[in-house]
């Protein structure tokens, strides 16, 4: 029997209850030639068409997994949470327990977004900051504070994604794993020596040219909450041994991001769909895109410039 679509089938027995999945035979021998799906220490890389969704999603479910998310909106940045929040609520993780965490200086400035039944939204105030890449590296302190003690047992994975992007597509159970990178949308098709690394050999975040597997973008990352706390405590720490030597990387946290990404390599990564420049920019290997910076001026929103 040929099924375009996953069907579920329940048998009773006598003294419990069973399922079955039937859905079409996956192949080793057919699938997209376009784009790598698999890293060289065997990591998948998630395009749409390498996986079935309705099956993924249908294995995590059995897990009864929480996520959490979390995003920051300071100052001007209010004004992408109705966009964000109402984009997620109809693509994110859509029937799965998801617990959003807003960090922001305006608490009242948050929109009133209707959320499904499994998702919850809990808004922490944090101050004020003058400049934007103040903000921009705050975040791993306050990431870290977060995972190491706030998350209760029953939280499985965490993502941190920015506020100023908008979802155009599904993003489910296909993202989830130990570690999580997103390959940065300006440069999956870079080679290595053209990466927007720190290249000053005097901060913790410095890349030898010669090294480098992919540029990770700083806006969506995630993992276990294990994980993801040894990530931003890393960073932390390396931000700090930094600004005492009054060092300041060229992509302030994404900088380290990718530092530590290089030598701590994700079990998964994100293609470009899961983070997209813009919407409407055309796009050759990008068939779908699930999460998209929205357009701005920069010189406008951001504290300073």
């Amino acid at each position: 029997m040929v099924m375009s679509k996953i069907e579920i089938l329940y048998t009773k027995a006598e003294s419990n209850s069973e399922f079955v999945l039937l859905y079409k035979q996956p192949s080793v021998l057919v699938g997209r030639t376009d784009v790598v799906s698999v890293t060289p220490w065997l990591a998948p890389i998630v395009w749409v068409k390498t996986f079935d969704p309705t099956l993924i999603n249908f294995i995590y479910k059995q897990q009864n997994i929480t996520i959490a998310t979390t995003v920051f909106a300071l100052g001007k940045y209010t004004r992408f949470l109705k966009d964000f929040l109402e984009s997620a609520e109809q693509y994110y993780f859509v029937g799965f327990r998801v617990h959003y965490y807003l960090f922001t200086d305006q608490p009242e400035a948050v929109p009133d977004v209707k959320l499904s039944e499994e998702h919850q939204l809990t808004v922490r105030k944090v101050p004020s900051m003058d400049r934007w890449q103040d903000i921009s590296m705050g975040r791993m302190g306050i990431l870290e504070k977060l995972t190491k003690s706030e998350l209760d047992n029953d939280t499985d994975y965490i993502f941190c994604l920015d506020v100023d992007t908008k979802f155009y597509g599904p993003w489910g159970a296909e993202t989830l794993g130990r570690l999580v990178g997103v390959i940065h949308p300006w440069f999956y098709d870079y080679k290595r020596t053209k990466f927007q690394y720190e290249r000053r050999p005097e901060s913790q975040a410095f890349i030898p040219v010669e090294e480098g597997d992919y540029y990770y973008t700083a806006a969506a990352f995630g993992g276990t909450v294990q994980e993801v706390y040894k990530l931003t405590k890393t960073c932390r720490e390396q931000q700090s041994i930094d600004a005492a030597k009054s060092i300041e990387a060229i992509w302030h946290e994404e900088s380290h991001l990718n530092k530590y990404l290089l030598y701590n390599k994700p079990s998964k990564l994100l293609s470009p769909e899961y983070l997209w420049r813009h919407i409407d920019i055309r796009r050759k290997h990008v068939k779908m895109i699930r999460l998209s910076h929205v357009a701005k001026n920069n010189a406008e929103v951001r504290l300073n410039n």
